[in-house]
């Protein structure tokens, strides 16, 4: 693979703060690839237009944020399109790609490069989202998942190789997406136990209490923080000695802050923004419990939350509902309530605070779990062969680093062995 040129495209988040995407690119580096990335700016961070990080080129072009609904999303998509197809002619033209990797959301990625696909560039498509589902839990059925739900056909078509976050995916893939089972390839998102491990705790973020409770992760109407908040706010009844800290940001974000004061509980919640990596490892190796609240529906039942390994990895307990690919993730590590039930979920963070051994136990299950299955180091193997498959005429995979074919992994079928608690 040595000298071979590969161009990462990522509209929903900047890099290098998309960990996975970041990951992937750091991966492909090592393996002896020329990495170059064209995605957004982010907001207040990741702003200039060229940066050179440990060897990778990013290119960012300007982010212009959906206002809401069907025309905000129509403005950002279509601005968004034309400066990756600009972006990725002026790039080729220097020099071909030998492959197009398009991360979603959204689906229309791969088409905005098309032109490079008449040079010889194959496309690997990584799934890291159900945009028709994602658009339905936010807008519900209607002319934008209808369309997502077109783009994410021609998204599978257009590809050579998909890479899948998970087994639920990869099915996905198969059935609706009709790929090739060889042409599916599970790469799980998972923390890099390099550089994401736990730290000293930090007391201070206690504010004076004797637990704490962290959330991180994005603040969306899918991802369950009015559940949370309700859940800490049933929890409040029962006892007043934790402050919880939300790690991240999301057009939810002030919304539930306000729910917060609704509650009751506004001082026992802090809303902590977005925080670089050392601050979150501070955070979550401070916090007693962690909480993975995201409620039941087609996109969540499916989907692997990258918060439960990077909790797993601090060594934290959590609670969570009892969704598919969350058990599947967490094990061991967390207590499960049944899906939407908010009273369930408080009962079981009460349960973890009130028991330090049980939290110490579980902590290490899931620390143990990242790293024997979970983390990134166990998912670079499989994306090189992805890379390879695109790339080989025959369609024949010389599987690096001990990797399995692509339709068999480790993790397929696992049942952790707990109970719902």
């Amino acid at each position: 693979m040595a000298g071979r040129r590969a161009l990462i495209i990522s509209e929903n988040a900047p890099v290098p703060s998309d960990r996975r995407v970041w990951n992937e690119a750091r991966a492909l580096t090592d393996a002896g690839w020329h990495v170059t990335i064209v995605c957004a700016e982010g907001q207040g961070r990741h702003t200039a237009p060229f940066e050179r990080l440990e060897g990778i080129d990013i290119h960012r072009y300007p982010l212009v944020p959906a206002a809401g609904g069907l025309v905000g999303y129509a403005r950002e998509y279509a601005q968004a399109m034309w400066r990756i197809r600009k972006l990725a002619r002026k790039l080729a033209a220097v020099e071909p790609f030998d492959v197009v990797h398009a991360c979603n959301p959204p689906d229309f990625l791969l088409l905005a490069a098309r032109g490079l696909r008449r040079k010889g560039a194959r496309f690997v498509f990584d799934h890291h989202d159900l945009v028709p589902e994602l658009y339905r839990a936010k807008f519900g059925d209607g002319p934008l998942s209808n369309v997502a739900a077109a783009l994410e056909r021609i998204a599978f078509r257009s590809a050579d190789v998909v890479l899948s976050t998970n087994d639920s995916y990869r099915a996905i893939a198969l059935g609706r997406g009709r790929m090739d089972a060889a042409d599916v390839f599970v790469v799980r998102n998972g923390p890099d136990l390099e550089r994401f491990r736990p730290a000293e705790p930090d007391p201070s973020w206690r504010r004076g209490r004797a637990h704490m409770i962290a959330y991180l992760g994005i603040m969306g109407p899918q991802d369950g923080l009015d559940h949370a908040l309700k859940a800490l706010g049933e929890l409040h009844q029962r006892r007043d000695d934790w402050h919880a800290v939300f790690i991240g940001e999301g057009d939810m974000l002030e919304q539930m802050r306000a729910l917060a004061g609704e509650l009751g509980i506004a001082e026992h919640v802090e809303f902590a923004g977005w925080r670089y990596d050392d601050d979150i490892r501070t955070i979550l190796s401070t916090a007693d419990v962690c909480l993975a609240p995201d409620p039941p529906s087609p996109l969540n039942d499916v989907s692997t939350m990258i918060k439960i390994p990077e909790y797993m990895a601090m060594g934290r307990p959590l609670v969570s509902y009892d969704l598919r690919e969350s058990r599947v993730s967490a094990g061991d590590a967390a207590l499960y309530a049944e899906p939407g039930d908010i009273a369930g979920f408080a009962e079981r963070i009460d349960t973890l605070l009130s028991d330090p051994d049980l939290r110490e136990r579980m902590g290490r299950a899931g620390r143990e779990r990242v790293e024997t299955e979970l983390s990134w180091q166990h998912s670079t193997g499989h994306l090189l062969a992805a890379y390879d498959r695109a790339l080989s005429p025959s369609g024949e995979v010389s599987a690096p680093r001990g990797v399995v074919h692509a339709s068999t992994h480790p993790w397929e079928g696992h049942e952790p062995a707990n109970p719902v608690s």
